[in-house]
């Protein structure tokens, strides 16, 4: 395929989110973030283990497969990219014919599914997808259940205080105090709209993000590097109780 036929090709697949270089075609050279992802994974692309030989990789909100491919080139024996956009899937198809690149899979997939997988994953890939969902907490749960077997390179925007409250294992009823500082763990919701975006539904601060994560089950090992982290799975927290994730089927058409 020529440099023509793949920019005739990649038009038709648009419009683009990620910036794929397609052997000297790019895929969204107006991008708003310049060369994105590239250039935020080069910002934090040390926290990822260089040496992926023989590891399984899930890439959850893969979109046209930047990280699906960058953790490929790292030696992963087997990636698989999920997302619900089949647009996004056809593009990622696409890119890793053009590049070359074997041993990556593509599936039509949310997040709140991926129980039906039945597989463990040695690294999780769940990278700018959490503010967008309704239920972000449940997402997390799901991950640690279902699919996380050891790392998870996490992401979500952050806005507010960057510094982190260390609050107490338990507080009275009547207490109100921490709850008005802004480095308590919090999570901002978005009921309209946020940067020109509906599917924007949450943005949480630091504290949030890193309560969330253990919460779920997990500990950070680095970070945060630009908003991201490499995670590893720990202990479920009160998991003597019962599980946390708890998602019923949809028993018919939604009304």
């Amino acid at each position: 395929m020529n440099t023509t036929q793949i920019a005739q090709k990649a038009e038709g697949l648009g419009p683009w989110f990620q910036n794929l270089d397609l052997k000297g075609v790019r895929t969204a050279p107006a991008h708003f973030l310049g060369d994105y992802p590239a250039d935020k994974f080069s910002r934090f692309s040390h926290l990822v283990p260089a040496d992926l030989t023989g590891k399984t990789v899930l890439d959850i909100g893969c979109n046209a497969g930047f990280y699906s491919f960058e953790m490929r080139r790292r030696g992963a024996a087997r990636v698989l990219g999920i997302d619900t956009d089949a647009r996004y899937l056809a593009q990622a198809r696409f890119a890793s014919e053009v590049l070359d690149i074997d041993k990556v899979e593509f599936r039509q997939m949310g997040v709140y599914d991926v129980a039906a997988l039945g597989e463990r994953f040695d690294l999780v890939v769940f990278m700018g997808v959490l503010y967008h969902l309704r239920h972000p907490l449940l997402a997390l749960d799901l991950i640690r259940e279902h699919v996380a077997g050891d790392l998870m390179l996490f992401q979500t925007l952050t806005r507010g205080s960057d510094s982190v409250a260390q609050p107490a294992a338990d507080y009275d009823f009547s207490e109100d105090a921490q709850f008005q500082q802004p480095d308590w763990p919090r999570m901002a919701f978005i009921e309209h709209q946020w940067a020109h975006d509906w599917t924007n539904w949450w943005v949480p601060n630091r504290a949030g993000v890193e309560a969330m994560l253990r919460a779920s089950g997990f500990a950070v090992d680095a970070g945060p590097a630009d908003e991201v982290y490499l995670c590893r799975t720990a202990p479920v927290p009160f998991a003597q109780y019962g599980p946390h994730a708890v998602y019923p089927s949809q028993g018919g058409a939604a009304r």
